[in-house]
């Protein structure tokens, strides 16, 4: 009689352990997002990439197998490990660099009786992010972390019974003259509540006159005041891009303040908030700005949007007390 040796799990194993390292699969970590230095606040582009490590011999093997846990092989599973990944670092990033508001207190940014009315009357609100890249988010890990997301999140928590929506209308490398051609397709036939203008960057690293610029900028105000809507003026970054053209960058600041006291706007000082970062707080550049010495990073962005979130959410709550009202205003009581 012939017998049939029984099939072996441990020689099986043995074959695993001992076979050569071309043939067992690479183990790839996951990809990192790299960050493309770029002359001007042109559009994001990120890029990621993936080394694969080879281990040889019995031991490396036995070890890495071990060590590793599972890769997800599914878009599910990938989706569900990036989701975990995103939502940690969401988390932990002010327990790295705290975000404080600046010494004396943040100055009001106005008064916004158009989202303080409609979150009164429980009626939808909508905010427009209008800009170049600083508002689409370039410098940033993931979309989650553009300012605009991270202000949607911020607000949506503070008022969670309210819908709320913050569309994202940033374009990279453009300035007062080609955001004042696309303002009544991107901002106005949205009918938005408020407009957040992030402007004068691209305008300094361009040459641009900022005279000129300040004069588009204000006839671009008065049409979104046309339009109902409340309007937060955001003036340039301070960054090393930036600041080496130190007095055009102080001309831009100085005269986006003036557009905003004549035009009655609200001015998030951008430029003086992240300057004070780094004279008073003594927080390295490189804690907030990439490595192309001008766009803001994760943190960055999270700091910038938490703080705007801030005065947003003070300056709705002096409406509805009956602070800081403009005359015609109508006022927001809580019942």
């Amino acid at each position: 009689m012939r017998f049939i040796r029984p099939f072996c799990g441990i020689t099986l194993l043995a074959a695993v352990l001992l076979a050569p390292a071309s043939i067992l699969p690479a183990r790839v970590p996951a990809a990192q997002a790299a960050q493309q230095p770029m002359p001007s606040e042109g559009a994001r582009s990120d890029s990621s990439r993936a080394s694969a490590v080879q281990t040889t011999g019995m031991g490396n093997v036995a070890a890495a197998v071990q060590a590793s846990p599972p890769q997800p092989t599914s878009l599910t599973g990938r989706a569900i490990e990036k989701a975990k990944e995103v939502a940690k670092s969401a988390g932990d990033i002010f327990s790295r660099v705290p975000c404080l508001p600046p010494k004396g207190g943040a100055k009001s940014i106005g008064s916004l009786p158009h989202v303080a009315g409609k979150l009164a009357s429980g009626l939808p609100v909508v905010i427009v992010a209008f800009g170049s890249s600083s508002t689409e988010g370039y410098g940033s890990t993931a979309p989650e972390f553009t300012y605009p997301n991270r202000l949607a999140a911020q607000l949506r928590r503070q008022y969670p019974n309210a819908d709320i929506s913050v569309a994202n209308r940033g374009h990279g490398g453009e300035d007062a003259p080609e955001m004042m051609k696309r303002l009544q397709a991107a901002v106005l036939d949205m009918k938005p509540d408020l407009v957040i203008w992030q402007v004068g960057t691209n305008a300094v690293l361009r040459g641009l006159d900022p005279i000129e610029t300040a004069k588009l900028v204000s006839d671009g105000v008065a049409r979104i005041q046309a339009a109902d809507a409340d309007l937060v003026l955001v003036d340039p970054q301070y960054s090393p891009k930036v600041t080496e053209k130190a007095q055009s960058a102080s001309q831009m600041v100085r005269l986006l303040g003036k557009v905003a006291e004549l035009r009655h706007v609200g001015l998030f000082p951008r430029f003086e908030v992240m300057r004070e970062w780094h004279e008073e707080q003594a927080i390295p550049i490189d804690k907030f700005v990439v490595a192309d010495g001008l766009h803001m990073n994760d943190w960055g962005y999270a700091c910038f949007a938490q703080l705007l979130g801030d005065d947003i959410i003070k300056s709705v709550g002096q409406i509805k007390l009956g602070v800081n009202v403009p005359s015609g205003v109508q006022t927001y009581r809580p019942m």
